[in-house]
């Protein structure tokens, strides 16, 4: 059963993921320690870039008129919610020391990496990735405790 407090931190990771300038998917993360929030974070463009997170990518010899629709890709600067969360409590007097980390969409592989070297020791999380479960393979793989909520 999710207690008020996990609750509480997952409603702030879903209300910051809604700042996310992301059309395909916004996601958002709130990292907590002792029941205290030290972090936010959600998916988006690098400090001081232009907040436009898709491209849409012509293929070579592609007409217009042929009637194919284009769909918008990632760009690739892209920061993810969980990496501007941790990047934040690195620029601040905190540390992710066994904090726990609340993020809307399970974490990908990289996300999943810099969680664990990060020290953070919980991760809870709403969604499955669109892509892959690696990044959650790889947190258990490492025996940090993962939990759906």
């Amino acid at each position: 059963m999710v207690d008020k407090w996990e609750n509480a931190f997952m409603e702030t990771a879903e209300t910051f993921a809604k700042l996310s300038s992301a059309k395909r998917l916004k996601v958002g993360a709130c990292i907590v320690k002792d029941k205290r929030i030290i972090s936010i974070g959600y998916n988006g463009m690098p400090s001081g870039w232009s907040n436009n997170c898709e491209e849409i990518v012509f293929p070579k010899g592609y007409n217009p008129k042929s009637g194919v629709k284009l769909e918008p890709k990632t760009r690739k600067e892209v920061l993810h919610a969980e990496t501007n969360a941790i990047a934040k409590v690195a620029m601040s007097s905190e540390s992710c020391y066994n904090a726990d980390i609340y993020t809307t969409t399970a974490p990908c592989i990289d996300c999943a990496k810099l969680i664990h070297q990060s020290g953070i020791k919980k991760v809870y999380w709403r969604t499955p990735h669109l892509r892959s479960d690696e990044g959650l393979k790889f947190l258990e793989k490492c025996g940090m405790e993962i939990e759906q909520i």
